[in-house]
């Protein structure tokens, strides 16, 4: 069911997609989501006795020369085995999908008729990253607050860059890091760009190019979240996704959704009162 959902062949080409640890042929009667395969999701899946993990991210992205017990991946690897649990990845497969990471941060803000923002060869309907419109248009300032509201609450909060008072109607988003679309945003024509994990200089660069080139409007503005955050949203739908179509088939597995905060910022600090 997650395969037909999240087809791995629509994966990057670098990504690392699927069936991390376990046996497919052993039964899954509940199914934890979690955007991190990381050691407390780990533990809230061994307490709540999941059969399955699924995460967004890899956890073996990167080749490893050992999962031993005393490295910090492979002490993951053999609490999942010894426990009964298997780690299932969708990262950029799901990123695409319909229904995916991409459709789900566009409805957590309220994006109507959406559309890819780099369409795929798969159809229509899949692609990177999605376009869409808000239903009335609202300050950049208000526009943020709501994308804030929409998301996990996170140590960085939610950035944005433009006139604060500025008007914004149609939107791109993209979960993850997304500084590498900014041609694709540009294109697109959009007032704002939702996305994650923004750097300096691809960030202020697109900002004063959009200040250079503006004949009224400097679009697009940019609201930037943490990575987590813009990824968490898709955890409900795909867990939602999963009933359904198992139920389709005349299976039910129970399915939960993780509300750890697996970001890692942990604090952030202000510069004490009276200080230059």
């Amino acid at each position: 069911m997650l395969e037909r959902r999240y087809p791995p062949h629509t994966a990057e080409e670098w990504d690392a997609v699927g069936l991390v640890v376990g046996d497919p042929a052993d039964e899954v009667r509940r199914v934890l989501f979690a955007v991190d395969p990381v050691a407390a999701v780990v533990d809230e899946a061994l307490e709540w006795e999941a059969d399955l993990v699924v995460t967004h991210h890899p956890l073996l992205l990167r080749g490893v020369h050992s999962v031993a017990a005393s490295t910090f991946k492979g002490a993951l690897v053999h609490r999942l085995i010894r426990g009964g649990v298997a780690l299932y990845a969708a990262h950029t497969n799901a990123d695409a999908a319909v229904g995916g990471v991409a459709d789900a941060l566009a409805a957590a803000i309220g994006l109507t008729g959406t559309s890819p923002l780099v369409a795929t060869v798969e159809g229509a309907d899949v692609g990177i990253g999605r376009v869409g419109r808000l239903r009335q248009p609202v300050t950049l300032r208000a526009f943020a607050s709501h994308v804030a509201a929409a998301v996990p609450a996170t140590v960085q909060g939610v950035r944005f860059a433009g006139d604060p008072d500025a008007l914004v109607q149609s939107v791109a988003v993209v979960g993850g890091s997304g500084d590498s679309l900014f041609d694709a945003v540009r294109a697109a024509g959009v007032d704002a760009y939702v996305t994650a994990d923004l750097r300096h200089h691809p960030a202020s660069e697109l900002r004063e190019r959009a200040e250079f080139d503006a004949a009224g409007q400097a679009t697009p503005y940019l609201v930037d979240l943490a990575h987590f955050a813009s990824e968490w949203p898709w955890l409900e739908h795909a867990a939602r996704d999963l009933e359904a179509d198992l139920a389709a088939l005349g299976t039910t597995v129970k399915t939960r959704v993780s509300t750890l905060r697996t970001d890692p910022w942990t604090g952030r600090a202000t510069p004490p009162e009276g200080s230059s």
